[in-house]
């Protein structure tokens, strides 16, 4: 059995597998919150129950409390689990998943600056379940290590050679265990070798990211040194001229930290809509005629264009794009603005795209020059799956 965690700023995923099935699953929400939540998931029923959770620690001890519960059957103990596998935002240059041990504790808690809503908790995580299951190995797998096959005309800034040298500033690029999972599926789906196929992935959810895969390795990505790097997000601003931050500050007295807030908090979607960062609720006010809403979906499809058409150049040929996460997996009018691509010769099949919400398809016609497809991402199966590995 793998149980799988997945910490973030306020919440708490998890899945407890047994091979390849999903026993127990849930998360924990709205952490430090006055609108704390915690749900699980078997196989027969759900289960939501209002809690006061006011740290992470606190949301982990109910998450191990319902699974080592005798309440469902023969229940679960400690020597059960082989591994627990969790999700960590940034490992740096680490290339791979490892076996939890000091060093790789003292990476996570170097790059903790980088990713503050991120790595902290996730070090918590692992911190806390090493505490329920002392003889258990707790895996990190880094979202960051996937993208460390990008090339340094990738990864490098165009900035003095020593910030990278003595620093570690350079790209590293997120969504790693998403992207890889969802490259691996989509070539299962269409009969395909991921190491003879080059894809473009778009992970498009609170946070977007689309990343060049070539023959399985990505070769860049759209996030950078940090998440705030790359395409429109839910509340990102995703790329913008540095210099704005300066004139913030001369213009409207706004300070280096005030505007970081406004970059990562108040941008985006929700910056640009004036509604809330919820796709949906856009979505609703586009079609209501709101002005503004219709400028954010735009804007949001045109910033992933760009990174598309950008990639089709870097891969020289392009076999298939992917959609996935949140807004990718369920938003059939994002998908069409971004997959009609003449240049490439892509063209959407609007009743299937229209038919494809939360499910696996191709959404592409059959005169299509590229396979254009939705796939789902599981990050917990991808988390175990490679656990699994690691320890076997």
């Amino acid at each position: 059995m793998i149980l799988t965690i997945n910490c973030g700023s306020t919440s708490i995923k998890y899945k407890l597998f047994d091979n390849n099935e999903s026993l127990y699953g849930g998360e924990v929400t709205g952490i430090a919150t006055d609108e704390s939540r915690v749900r699980h998931t078997t196989a027969s029923e759900e289960i939501v129950e209002d809690y006061d959770v006011t740290t992470h620690e606190e949301g982990i001890r109910h998450i191990v409390e319902f699974i080592m519960g005798d309440d469902r059957g023969e229940p679960i103990e400690n020597s059960d689990i082989t591994a627990v596998g969790h999700r960590v935002v940034h490992g740096g240059d680490l290339t791979k998943a490892h076996i939890v041990n000091q060093p790789v504790k003292e990476t996570i808690r170097e790059f903790a600056s980088i990713a503050p809503l991120h790595n902290p908790v996730n070090l918590v995580g692992i911190e806390t379940m090493e505490d329920y299951f002392p003889n258990v190995p707790q895996v990190a797998v880094f979202d960051t290590a996937f993208h460390q096959t990008m090339p340094p005309e990738a990864f490098l800034y165009g900035i003095p050679y020593e910030f990278y040298e003595n620093h570690d500033v350079r790209r590293y690029g997120f969504h790693g265990i998403s992207h890889s999972y969802v490259a691996h599926k989509a070539c299962e789906m269409l009969n395909r070798s991921v190491n003879e196929t080059n894809l473009i992935t778009c992970h498009l959810g609170g946070g977007c990211s689309v990343t060049a895969i070539k023959q399985g390795n990505s070769i860049d990505t759209s996030m950078g040194f940090s998440p705030l790097e790359g395409v429109l997000m839910a509340t990102r601003s995703g790329d913008i001229d540095p210099t704005v931050l300066e004139y913030l500050r001369d213009q409207c007295g706004i300070d280096f930290d005030e505007s970081l807030e406004i970059l990562n908090n108040e941008s985006g979607l929700a910056g640009i809509s004036g509604i809330n960062s919820r796709m949906e609720d856009i979505l609703a006010a586009y079609e209501a005629g709101n002005e503004r809403a219709e400028l954010a979906i735009r804007k949001f499809a045109y910033s992933i264009r760009q990174y598309v058409g950008s990639y089709a150049i870097t891969l020289d040929d392009v076999d298939m794009i992917v959609f996935t996460a949140g807004i990718g997996e369920n938003v059939p009018l994002v998908r069409e603005l971004i997959g009609t691509l003449p240049i490439l010769g892509t063209e959407i099949d609007s009743a299937q795209n229209e038919a494809t919400v939360g499910k696996p398809g191709v959404i592409s016609t059959n005169e299509s020059n590229i396979d254009v497809v939705v796939i789902p991402t599981k990050e917990e199966y991808r988390i175990a799956q490679l656990a699994r590995r690691l320890i076997e």
